[in-house]
Formats: C-alpha cells, structure tokens, sequence
C-alpha cells in the first residue's frame, strides 16, 4: 500500500448558523421544561375522555320511567331537592335534555371549599336520583394541569412550559425535514424501524411520532397559552370580528321587585327549535343579570359542541337579540376551549386528542434519551469509525 495514497480524514461539513440554533432552541429550553412537560402533557391527556368518563360513572341515573302525563318539575323544585339532599352544595349549571327519558343533570359546587359533583334529578318528580363525584377528580387535574395547583406562580411555570413545547413543535419540524427526497430519507421520516435496536428505536419514536402528532400538538400548545394571557384570547376574538366585552356585561340588570320566569319551559323551547340535544344555563347570581343565557349543543365540561347562544329577559320570557359581535366573543372563546380539549369533529377529534397527548407526553422522555445517548457515546467510538472508512478507502487505492 502506497503511503502517499493514503486518506485523509473527510472533513465534516460545518453546520449553518441557522441550523445551529435550531438545535440548540430545540434541545436545551426542552431539557429545562422536560418533567414539567410531561406532566402537564399527561394530566392534559387524562382529561380528554372526562365526559365520556363521567357518562360512564352516572350510570343509571342518566335514565327516568317517562311518566303517562309528562310535565316537568320547576328549576325551583330541583334546587330545593338539591339543597335536600345535598346540603352545603349550590347549583353552578343546568343541563336539560331532548330525550324524555334523560334526568336532569346539575353541576353543583361548595361554596365553602373547592369541592364539586354531577347531581342527576329525575325531570318529572324532582327526586335527586344520584350524586356523583368523579368531577371533582376532573376539577383538580384540570387545575393541576393548568398551574400544578400552585396559583399564579404554577400558571406561569406551565406557561412558560407550553412556550418552550410550542417552540419544539417548530424546531422539530425544522430538524425533521430531510435535506433530499428520496426512498430512504422517506422511509426513514415516516416510519418506525420496530426491530431496530433500542437506540434507533427511540429515535424513530421521537423524530416520526413526533411528526405525526405535530399539528395537535401545536393547537394544544397555542389554544393552551390563548387562555392563560387575557390579552392573547382578546387578540384572537377581535380577529374573529367580535368585541372584547363579554356577553355578562350588556345584560339587564336584576328587578328585585318583579318574579322571574322558569328556565324549564325555555330550555324546552329551544330544544325544539335548535334541534339539539342538550341545552346549558349557569346559575347566575341574581344580582348580576336579569337575563338567562342558553347554550345549546353537545355539553361538555370546559366547551359546547356546535354552541349556539340565546339569551331570554328572565322576567318577560322574551327572546332578547343580540348584536353579533357579542356571540362571537362566547362563540370565539368556546372554540378555543374546544380545540384545547379535544372537543372538535367527534370522536375522531377526541381520539386525535388523546393520542397527541400520549406522544406529547413521551416526546421530553424520548428526547431526553436521545441526547443522553450521545453525551455517553465513548471517545474512542467515533475515531474507530474514521479509522475503518480510512482504511477502506486505502485499500482501494492499491
């Protein structure tokens, strides 16, 4: 073998600025935020099925024997029976439905701790059929996940948090984009090497799941930060063409000397007329309105699928119409909650949801190990590597 012949060691392409900074946007916030993520990730992902999970535990109470002469108690009734039976508790959030045969199911807190439940009373008798907790399990991973139930301090460590996985979304993609298009680069970027071996595998875990799940990811993480900064969510609703006043404020104020008309015969109505199945009505305070707001659609703990609004003088029955730009800021705000949720296109949103927040939830722990794994990579490694290529080629060239 000639010794003149022989190869030098190829130089390594230096990497852009651009790139440079990606990777380190990409690694090192991700790093700082890691367990953060994965928590807020997982307990995000726990309360996707919440409705479903909370169906499932009324279990019979859902359902009444439809009497011959069906005529519904007053909303007056089932909030004597509530008291009744639930003392201690008041009523936050009426839900009535098209169905005959479903009760009537009631949000129902505490005024004096942080304690909530599901009451279900049968429509006709008023008789509270079940009191069921499991929302109070909902309440605090909800709070849990939003601030780690530390109060402001924790919501803005989340924020911060959803910053930093918001950015990785980006940076990810921008890591992820092969420099050409071919079958390998291809076969590489969408596909997982399941008999590879764990360092590979971990690999294909981050960088292809985390392609798939980019898009939901990067709608949890912005909707997620459009409801923790006030001036955020005013930006989007004033883009949507509706007004930073909410709809509470232009409602008419209490008349203490006049009797208020029943919410139950107006829930009714508008279950006819809109062709949902199910009609919501917070509590309000009598204080602060004199007006009742309904909101029809598919009821769900934090948003209303297919939400439409309409608002009564709770005193005269009468429709009162409102401007639009009023219906767009509830309408705005509840699709924000919807999308952060999982609460759009069904269950196939929902599923989507779900699965986004179990890679969400792996993303951190993958990445970790991928950088963990090269920060271990012995010294000697990669010269053996250039040594073998040197030699190669030498051995060509006799």
């Amino acid at each position: 073998m000639d010794r003149n012949n022989k190869a030098r060691a190829p130089r390594k392409k230096k990497k852009s600025l651009f790139s440079r900074v990606v990777a380190w946007l990409h690694l090192w916030p991700s790093i700082v935020a890691g367990v953060i993520l994965v928590v807020v990730a997982l307990s995000g992902t726990i309360i996707v099925y919440c409705d479903e999970i909370m169906d499932w535990t009324a279990g019979e109470a859902k359902y009444v024997q439809v009497p011959k002469q069906v005529i519904r108690v007053s909303s007056d009734v089932l909030k004597a029976n509530v008291a009744e039976k639930c003392p201690g508790y008041d009523i936050s959030e009426f839900v009535f439905f098209k169905d005959p045969k479903r009760s009537v199911r009631m949000r129902v807190f505490s005024p004096k701790g942080p304690r909530l439940a599901m009451v279900y009373a049968d429509p006709y008798t008023g008789k509270i059929l079940k009191k069921d907790g499991s929302l109070q399990f909902f309440f605090v991973m909800a709070h849990f996940h939003a601030s780690f139930l530390a109060g402001k301090t924790g919501g803005w460590i989340v924020a911060l948090s959803t910053i930093v996985f918001v950015m990785s979304t980006l940076t990810g993609l921008v890591l992820w984009w092969p420099k050409k298009w071919n079958k390998t680069t291809r076969q590489a970027s969408f596909t997982i090497k399941w008999k590879a071996r764990f360092k590979r595998f971990n690999y294909d875990l981050h960088n292809v799941y985390g392609f798939y799940s980019l898009i939901v990811c990067f709608i949890l993480g912005t909707t997620g930060l459009i409801i923790f900064f006030e001036p955020l969510m005013d930006a989007t609703v004033k883009a949507a063409g509706g007004t930073t006043e909410h709809l509470t404020d232009i409602l008419p104020k209490e008349d203490s000397l006049t009797s208020r008309k029943d919410i139950v015969p107006l829930a009714c109505t508008i279950l006819q007329q809109s062709g949902e199945n199910e009609v919501s009505i917070w509590n309000f305070d009598k204080k602060k309105a004199g007006a009742y707001v309904f909101t029809s659609g598919k009821v769900g703990l934090k948003s209303i699928e297919y939400a439409s609004v309409k608002v009564y003088d709770s005193y005269t029955g009468k429709e009162i119409h409102v401007d639009q730009k009023y219906l767009k800021h509830e309408k705005t705000e509840n699709i924000i909650w919807q999308l952060h949720m999982g609460q759009w296109w069904g269950q196939a949103g929902k599923l989507s949801t779900f699965l986004a927040g179990i890679i969400a939830t792996s993303l951190p722990i993958t990445g970790f190990l991928i950088w963990w794994g090269r920060r271990r990579k012995k010294p000697g490694s990669k010269n053996r590597e250039i040594q073998k290529v040197h030699q190669h080629r030498a051995e060509s060239n006799m």
